[in-house]
């Protein structure tokens, strides 16, 4: 056997500058932080990992004493609005009873969960389901781990625009975590959707419920599992995270105590000036509205003069933004004479104003202004949403009452038929009819605006409420002026009389499309109505959906077109030839159904504004000279937009 050989031991160098001896535990342990700084390695080496983020620099004292400030201011105004709460509560504020569960769901949670519960056969296919894709899931996140592509298991629905930045495809980690919050979610909604024993009522308000819980769970509304948000506060060494910290205080400073969300610079913008800045004229003033006259921009005008009703939910501009974009301005130089109901932003004084106080004191007010003004005695009339809603059954009053002044009636978005209202269904029941009166009688009998805009916020809550806490309160960011969201904000009160009426009378008991309602000691039929009509519907209105419009179309006695418009309650409506944007589908005839009336329908490009213009002058095309606002008969009392739409909430 061969012999074992050894290395020859090394002698230590005699040089000055040989190697110190280790040194103790001790020692190690008395050493100056900075001697265990890790140098980082240079750029582009092979020790530097790869990674979506920059590297997290060191904080220097001057940015620790900036984060350290601010956090401590916000700290103290957060505890005075804490302390100025828990008073106001003590005290008995009913504006701060807490609200646990505003929609009152937890019965209809709790019937359904109990018959999802007692259904093997729903859960154990909604569980194979779930089990099969994080299987898929797994397997595709080992392949991006290992550098190899890999399909998506499940994509977002389309129109999602949560999953915008690039690490939630690119990047492994996200890329898993966003597929895994999809496939939860779906697992939760097939659930709910399709628990047996629950009636259409129930699986509605649950559907919406489960979905806000959904929403509110996203990775992408907390700091540590949106990318975004990361990097921010890697670039800013976390002063993304004081600035929202300082946003979200004043936020709720300025909704004094409650969070009043900012999505826009409510400073960007002056209504008459950038906003609804059409010339023209109001020509009278009651109680409940103005009247505005428009100037014209022709030399002449077709003879028989347009007025429009738009909804009292919120502020008329949205016909009349900005110039290139304005509904208003593009007829005034199409040759028509506009007249527009302006209506006031009611205050508690209004409480008891009724449905139909606004009809008769709004719109029957509005067409003798009209016939004085231009010595016309039938007039064109449109109704926008709440206002269609009221046109419609202004127009059956006077089919009752033998009144004939409106020639044409174009309804844009609105229902008289609600069996299929939309998502808004959801807050018809008797518990929060009964939240909605308590709101009312702690405002003083008028719904404010900010509840208003709560409301219709929650029906599209990621892109009208976490998208602004992501960018507000975790970015740091300030919204930036946006005349969309600016109208968005600028919401009316409602008064308590007439906003129980609406909900009652329509959304809850569908009166008028039943032949059951009253008023004036009628009992009204839109059948009696034969003037012709013009219904506008937006594909994918979530307010007023194409379904429920075509529903109001079959209502009349007379000949009504129906026709579609590509986008939604705001887009389908509010499109100006110039931006050459969407589409719409035309079809003369009204069968039975709108599935058969789609089969039948042309898809045409752009706006339907053309269209609809054609269809008014088909029936009365002759021209007349110009009309001066008053024409007259009726003084100016003020140039348009008036005073009562710059009345802020």
């Amino acid at each position: 056997m061969a012999e074992k050989k050894t290395a020859p031991k090394r002698k230590k160098p005699a040089s000055s500058d040989k190697k110190p001896a280790a040194k103790s535990t001790a020692a190690k342990r008395a050493r100056k932080p900075e001697q265990d700084a890790v140098k980082p390695a240079p750029a582009g080496s092979a020790s530097t990992p790869e990674t979506p983020f920059p590297s997290l620099p060191a904080a220097d004292l001057e940015t620790l004493e900036t984060i350290s400030r601010n956090v401590m201011q916000s700290a103290l105004k957060s505890q005075k609005l804490m302390a100025d709460m828990m008073r106001r509560s003590l005290d008995g504020d009913p504006a701060l009873k807490p609200q646990a569960d505003p929609l009152h769901a937890s019965p209809e949670l709790a019937k359904t969960w109990e018959n999802v519960l007692g259904d093997p056969e729903l859960l154990l296919q909604a569980q194979s389901d779930l089990y099969r894709g994080y299987l898929d899931l797994w397997a595709g996140a080992t392949k991006k781990m290992m550098g190899e592509d890999a399909p998506p298991v499940i994509e977002p629905e389309k129109g999602d625009k949560r999953w915008r930045a690039a690490e939630w495809t690119e990047h492994p980690m996200f890329d898993a975590m966003r597929q895994s919050y999809l496939l939860n979610q779906r697992f939760l909604l097939s659930l709910v959707n399709n628990a047996r024993g629950i009636d259409e009522e129930t699986r509605r308000k649950v559907n919406f419920v489960t979905r806000q819980m959904i929403d509110a769970m996203s990775p992408t509304n907390f700091a540590l599992t949106n990318p975004d948000v990361l990097k921010a506060t890697f670039e800013t060494k976390g002063e993304n995270l004081s600035r929202g910290l300082m946003n979200l205080v004043n936020d709720l400073e300025r909704g004094n105590g409650r969070l009043a969300l900012t999505q826009t610079d409510m400073d960007g913008f002056e209504v008459g000036k950038d906003l609804a800045a059409t010339p023209g004229d109001v020509i009278y003033r009651n109680g409940v509205m103005e009247l505005i006259q428009y100037a014209p921009a022709t030399d002449t005008v077709r003879q028989r003069p347009i007025l429009i009703a738009p909804p009292w939910i919120n502020k008329f501009y949205i016909m009349d933004m900005r110039p290139q974009g304005s509904l208003i301005r593009w007829l005034t130089e199409q040759g028509f004479t506009v007249f527009l109901i302006s209506w006031v932003n009611p205050d508690q004084s209004m409480k008891d104003a009724t449905f139909e106080d606004y009809i008769r004191q709004g719109l029957f007010q509005a067409l003798e202004c009209v016939e004085q003004a231009t010595g016309e005695r039938q007039v064109d009339a449109i109704g926008y949403c709440i206002g269609g809603t009221m046109l419609g059954s202004a127009l059956a009053l006077m089919a009752a009452e033998k009144d004939d002044r409106i020639a044409s009636a174009t309804f844009f978005a609105a229902q008289l038929d609600f069996e299929l209202a939309g998502e808004l269904l959801v807050f018809i029941d008797d518990e929060w009819f009964k939240e909605i009166g308590r709101l009312m009688d702690v405002q003083g009998g008028v719904l404010d605006g900010r509840t208003m805009a709560d409301t219709f916020n929650m029906l599209r809550a990621n892109d009208l409420v976490w998208s602004f806490v992501i960018n507000n309160y975790l970015l740091g960011k300030t919204p930036q002026a946006f005349d969309l969201l600016y109208w968005n904000a600028d919401q009316t009160r409602m008064p308590k009389t007439l906003h129980l009426y609406y909900l009652e009378k329509f959304y809850k008991q569908n009166a008028l499309s039943k032949g059951e309602l009253e008023l004036g000691g009628h009992r009204l039929s839109l059948k009696k109505v034969k003037i012709p009509v013009f219904m506008q519907a937006s594909k994918e209105d979530h307010i007023a959906p194409a379904d429920s419009v075509y529903r109001s179309a079959r209502l009349f006695g007379g000949k009504t077109q129906y026709m579609m418009a590509g986008s939604g309650h705001i887009a389908g409506v509010v499109n100006h030839p110039d931006a050459n944007k969407y589409q719409h589908w035309i079809n003369e005839t009204l069968p039975d159904t709108r599935e058969d009336w789609l089969k039948g329908a042309k898809e045409h490009p752009g706006s339907w504004w053309p269209h609809w213009k054609a269809w008014l002058l088909s029936m009365n095309d002759t021209q007349v000279p110009a009309r001066k606002p008053g024409g007259g008969k009726l003084k100016p009392l003020c140039p348009a937009p008036g005073e009562y739409v710059k009345v802020r909430s």
